[in-house]
């Protein structure tokens, strides 16, 4: 019977590898089957004009771009205009934003090329090649091994890399696939003169906010423009006021053709990560663990972020990245959460890894080598869970709950610089022993003034720029509080058990809000007037090192926790073992003809798949676009997310669409039609995860409809587990965002460059 069983989950589960639309393909890797597939469902061009890395110009490739590899966008005009999410842009349009021009609150649009505002440090990368270079990397690897020298995958990466820059002169990116069964290089042109040309305000690029973020219906006009600069020769150059905009060798044409259900789309894009190739253990961690930790203190932060915000508009200038960062977090991890006990993800895998033990052990030579490997990363996951818990607690409380944790690591540097400044080598924390007589000399007896290294002192200063104080103060007394009651004892360095010990009463309760006070009443580090005071003294480095925020963030570190890690998982270390478990799954499939792809890595990929409507539970079906009138049904001046600038209101109800409206006819489901009305945002069902943000979403001919911006909670089980039917893209129409650009900002010139005035 067990056999039987086996043998019939084997055929399903390669029935669904085959059948379903699920995959990030790498965009190199497009065979004739693939291609076979994606024509089925809809695709009217040849492989060869999604890449060709030989002919330059030719293939949609050459016009999607990676925004420092965590977002996509798309090149839409001959004269470098870049079109992307604005949720990517955000970061951009803050720190650009000042009280008296509050670009992220009243939107920004270039009128002008002079107008256009340089985003100092962002670069746009557009990939010229992709190799496989598997058989190089491993005849490297093997001559390391044959001398007795492993050769680790950073040491590789780099050799690598350095000996494709050097031979083509574009900077070279090395990437593994299924933990060492693939290697590739991929090589891209980098351009650094980049200029915000627009951007929504917030209310109309992300309406909804949190409260509409991963679900359907949206209603978001999610997009941000952007134009790149190059010399005057058309290399890449950084900024200057002789550059010239980019003359692209490919940009996308936009269709306002429009979109029905079942109509073909594919997004290209540079995904970042995906783990579905984790183990069923990893999986279970996250689920009973690490997600909920991490959302628990993000509710705690969100709620004393959000109350400083109410309270002052420039509190909320300076915090709504950070706000937006840490809702966008949790609930992901949230609806991650729900997904796995859904769908149970756990049980899934559970199967996969019986299907893939009877594999192993079908063969003598594969279960000599690999039959006891499940049972070892079992093993080993039951004796770390503790130390593991700890973790989780210790980084989302001190590493990721204040900015301190930022700050703290600035006097790190300042150490090393007064050093060296006295020729002495610091000592480093791997380094065997401890510091040299001479660097703890000159630590307890050097004097200088903080200042006089200005490159560290200006580094330490800006990190205030973008805080406020008040709002830190709150954050530190709910990382320390909730740092205390979880982390086992046994990890709080002697600073931090004495600290707690003088405001400990005899009952055994601490005064959390008092123990505070003390830390940020005593430190140089938690007011400005006391920081320029400090730094503009003569300290000695022991003076630095013993403030009181400084030793309590010193106290303890990741390396203690990695070291009883080591020590409890022995050898094999649970990474190497996962690294076994992919490369066997990879084995696997290959030898059963089963279509399969990496996992997401930041490597170009398209996924393929249709316009569809939702049912994301039974009885409850979703149509597959959503229009502006629900703008006006959601609109609500007393919350927020759901307020309208007043000019934007009244277009919106004037519902003048002109040449970007549809007529909606509704659906033979039972959906009523709109009219004429303005789609919104539309539905897939591509493959997508973070990093594909901002990715063009394309028709059969491959003519820019829209930008990906999000996927629905039914899909956030996607990062290890890929649920066909629930799988959602949600996407911007490119006829919103056009209309907005028309009526809204006015920016007919942008129309004209795009050929569409």
């Amino acid at each position: 019977m067990k056999k039987t069983v086996l043998t019939f989950l084997s055929a399903v589960l390669s029935v669904y590898y085959l059948s379903a639309d699920e995959g990030m393909w790498l965009i190199n890797t497009i065979d004739m089957a693939l291609e076979k597939k994606m024509r089925e469902r809809g695709l009217e061009l040849p492989a060869g004009e999604i890449y060709n890395a030989d002919a330059p110009g030719a293939a949609l490739s050459d016009a999607v771009v990676s925004l420092e590899f965590g977002c996509t966008g798309s090149i839409i005009s001959s004269g470098g205009l870049m079109i992307t999410n604005h949720h990517c842009a955000y970061s951009d349009v803050y720190s650009l934003s000042t009280p008296g021009h509050n670009y992220l609150e009243d939107g920004f649009w270039a009128m002008t090329s002079d107008q256009e505002i340089p985003v100092r440090g962002k670069k746009v990368y557009f990939l010229k090649r992709v190799i496989d270079v598997t058989v190089e990397a491993e005849r490297m690897i093997g001559k390391a091994r044959s001398g007795g020298q492993p050769m680790g995958m950073r040491k590789l990466g780099f050799l690598m890399e350095k000996k494709y820059s050097d031979e083509t002169g574009y900077e070279a990116w090395f990437a593994s696939m299924w933990s060492g069964s693939k290697y590739y290089i991929a090589l891209y042109e980098v351009y650094e003169d980049v200029r915000l040309v627009a951007a929504p305000p917030v209310s109309i690029a992300a309406f909804g906010g949190d409260t509409d973020n991963w679900e359907w219906p949206q209603h978001k006009c999610d997009f941000a423009l952007y134009r790149i600069y190059t010399a005057p020769d058309g290399s890449p150059a950084e900024y200057s006021v002789e550059n010239v905009p980019l003359r692209p060798e490919k940009y996308l044409e936009i269709s306002l053709d429009g979109y029905r259900p079942g109509d073909f789309t594919m997004v290209i894009g540079f995904p970042g990560r995906t783990d579905r190739y984790s183990s069923s253990y990893e999986v279970d961690f996250k689920e009973r663990v690490s997600l909920p930790v991490s959302n628990r203190l993000r509710a705690g932060q969100m709620a004393l972020v959000d109350k400083w915000m109410d309270s002052d508009p420039e509190v909320r200038l300076k915090y709504s990245d950070y706000y937006f960062s840490l809702s966008n977090v949790m609930k992901l991890n949230e609806g991650e959460v729900q997904c796995y006990r859904r769908f149970n993800v756990v049980g899934q895998k559970r199967l996969l890894e019986d299907r893939l033990q009877s594999w192993i052990m079908a063969d003598p030579r594969r279960s000599s080598g690999s039959g006891g490997m499940l049972s070892l990363i079992a093993g080993k996951y039951s004796a770390t869970e503790d130390v593991s818990r700890d973790i989780v607690w210790y980084r989302e409380t001190l590493v990721r709950g204040t900015r301190f944790s930022r700050i703290v690591p600035k006097i790190n540097i300042l150490k090393s610089e007064v050093l060296k400044s006295r020729g002495i080598t610091p000592h480093r924390s791997a380094d065997p022993g401890g510091p040299s007589d001479e660097e703890v000399s000159c630590c307890l007896g050097y004097r200088f003034r903080g200042k006089d290294f200005n490159s560290v002192s200006n580094l330490l200063m800006h990190e205030y720029r973008s805080i406020d104080l008040r709002v830190e103060r709150d954050l530190l007394e709910y990382a320390v509080r909730n740092f205390y009651e979880n982390v086992d004892t046994v990890w709080t360095g002697d600073f931090q058990k004495a600290l707690k010990r003088r405001f400990t009463d005899s009952g055994g309760g601490c005064d959390y809000g008092a123990l505070v006070s003390w830390l940020w009443d005593s430190s140089f580090l938690t007011d400005t007037s006391r920081l320029h005071r400090f730094i503009s003294e003569e300290h000695t480095l022991e003076e630095y090192r013993t403030d009181p925020v400084v030793s309590f963030f010193q106290d303890i570190s990741i390396r203690d926790f990695n070291t009883e890690l080591s020590e409890l998982e022995g050898e094999p270390s649970l990474q190497s073992l996962s690294g076994e478990y992919t490369r066997a799954l990879y084995r696997m499939n290959l030898e059963e003809g089963v279509p399969q792809y990496p996992d997401a890595n930041s490597t170009m990929r398209i996924s393929y798949g249709t316009v569809g409507s939702l049912e994301p539970y039974d009885g409850v079906v979703c149509s597959w676009r959503s229009t502006t009138d629900g703008i006006i049904e959601k609109y609500d001046p007393h919350r927020y997310e759901y307020t309208l600038h007043d000019g934007w209101k009244a277009l919106l109800e004037e519902r003048e669409w002109g040449r970007w409206g549809v007529m909606d006819a509704g659906e033979a489901d039972g959906i009523p039609g709109r009219g004429l009305c303005m789609y919104a945002d539309f539905l897939t069902d591509n493959d997508i995860t973070g990093g594909n943000s901002g990715s063009p979403v394309l028709d059969a001919r491959g003519r820019l409809i829209g930008l990906a911006f999000d996927g629905n909670s039914e899909s956030l089980a996607s990062e290890s587990f890929y649920t066909p039917g629930y799988n959602k893209c949600v996407c911007v129409d490119i006829r919103f965002i056009l209309w907005t650009l028309d009526r809204y900002a006015g920016m007919t010139h942008i129309l004209e460059e795009l050929g569409l005035r």
